[in-house]
């Protein structure tokens, strides 16, 4: 997915800036990158490359060199940036969070309306924030060449603009991504995705952007350039599963939602009355607050029947091969051997999405001694690859384990709408059928989604304010 951060400073900003990007460093795996811009020195970058590496051990030596009272820097999944663009609107830097569906034909209205070229990334595909890029600077000034960009754009993006004056931040048109405004009372402003990010550097939440908003930063303010939009889809999986425990969006903390999921799965269960574990735990990590909202809610005892070991798993590498990187997700967990044998447990994970780590932990848990192991995946059936952000971005359907089953009972991998449709609804006996599919398929003992109506609910903000579009296709 990627995250970002900016400051602007009434002195140096280097030290914020580092620590707020790095506190995103959850968000992305394969690049990062930091720029400054100071009166004398003018604008200085450093990217790296950091699947092998954290963020702070790759930037420590950039930051002891850099100076500047603003800057802009980010956790990206794919793409290098921030960038550095001299343009008729002068030189800027910019950097951004989102999923470019279109930018194909994007490039080819590029071309076609005066751009001569762009630099073409490892496997021949266009940086985005690039193309972004090229789409802002198709307008008269960085405010209209925002809207422009996000108006062409199919898909999201939201973005940070760094000037010699100061910082531009957009939200996404829907809002998809947040972005939120910290205050600190002697040093100035900065912008973040996670709103954890900056209460360790001593900044106040001041303001969150609403969908569409762009707002100008310098050290002395800030003010709303583009008024927000009524329209908000924010992805519902900020709160399930990308966000950090100690963020918030939209007011809404992100460890308060997750033990509301967990409850309201208890809450489920207990009207089953057929499952009775000797205890809960969650799947590290984002698979714990919702595990503990399970235990709380079904007076069950909550245990780590296993462990992460995070000193070197933290930054690992993970190869190309699938069957190699569900090795490496299994060897970050070590069994606690007396928690496990002749145990029923409840496992609680964010998700089931392709089907192979889960069913992978599954297996380890039966090997060292498990009697039962129940499933409780904390969001519903993931149905389609996200057009929005990365997560779930698969690259066929065949790799989303609850299509596979709907091909085994179907005959095909995409169904009319209106079967669709029976498949996403928890009270239709299709649904019952996928799940039990699954199960068998998972060899879990039990196996039951939150269903979607109480993830909703759980979250606690109205519905028509959330994208759900990888669980029931409604954009």
């Amino acid at each position: 997915m990627g995250g970002f951060f900016g400051a602007a400073s009434r002195n140096d900003c280097v030290f914020d800036l580092f620590y707020g990007t790095d506190y995103h460093s959850h968000l992305g795996t394969r690049r990062a990158g930091l720029v400054v811009y100071d009166k004398e020195k003018g604008f200085d970058r450093a990217i790296h490359n950091i699947e092998r590496a954290s963020f702070r051990s790759k930037f420590e030596g950039d930051a002891a060199k850099m100076k500047g009272f603003l800057g802009i820097g980010c956790i990206s999944d794919y793409e290098p940036q921030p960038l550095i663009i001299r343009s008729h609107h002068g030189t800027y830097a910019i950097t951004t969070v989102g999923k470019i569906n279109n930018s194909k034909e994007l490039t080819e209205y590029l071309f076609a309306n005066g751009n001569s070229h762009f630099l073409e990334m490892s496997g021949g595909e266009i940086n985005a924030t690039e193309l972004a890029a090229a789409l802002i600077n198709q307008k008269e000034d960085l405010i209209e060449g925002i809207i422009h960009a996000q108006n062409k754009i199919d898909g999201s993006l939201s973005m940070l603009i760094m000037t010699k004056e100061g910082i531009y931040g957009a939200r996404d048109r829907y809002g998809r991504t947040p972005l939120v405004i910290g205050r600190h009372e002697d040093e100035g402003y900065c912008f973040a995705l996670e709103s954890f990010s900056f209460r360790n550097l001593e900044y106040e939440s001041e303001k969150e952007l609403g969908p569409g908003e762009i707002v100008f930063m310098t050290p002395d303010g800030y003010e709303t350039v583009i008024k927000p939009r009524e329209e908000l889809k924010i992805c519902t999986f900020m709160w399930i599963y990308y966000g950090f425990p100690a963020s918030s969006y939209e007011g809404i903390d992100v460890e308060k939602a997750r033990h509301e999921c967990g409850k309201r799965l208890a809450m489920r269960d207990r009207e089953h009355g057929k499952v009775f574990p000797d205890y809960v735990t969650g799947v590290p990590d984002s698979g714990i607050g919702h595990a503990l909202g399970y235990a709380n809610e079904a007076g069950i005892p909550y245990r780590r029947p296993f462990v992460k070991y995070t000193p070197t798993w933290a930054r690992s590498f993970m190869p190309t091969i699938q069957t190699r990187r569900n090795l490496i997700a299994r060897m970050k967990l070590i069994p606690v051997k007396q928690l496990i044998e002749g145990q029923k447990m409840l496992l609680v994970d964010d998700s089931l999405v392709r089907g192979t780590q889960l069913r992978a932990t599954t297996e380890y848990l039966y090997e060292n001694g498990a009697k039962e192991v129940h499933i409780r995946p904390a969001c519903p059936p993931i149905m389609y690859g996200c057009k929005y952000l990365n997560f779930s971005r698969s690259r066929s359907l065949d790799e989303l384990v609850a299509r596979r089953m709907i091909e085994k009972l179907e005959g095909t991998m995409t169904p009319s709408e209106e079967i669709m449709a029976e498949y996403t609804n928890p009270d239709s006996e299709r649904y019952k059928d996928l799940l039990e599919m699954i199960r068998k398929d998972q060899n879990f003992t039990s196996l039951h989604y939150h269903r979607l109506d109480d993830m909703l609910d759980s979250i606690g903000i109205e519905p028509c304010k959330l994208c759900t579009y990888c669980w029931d296709g409604k954009e």
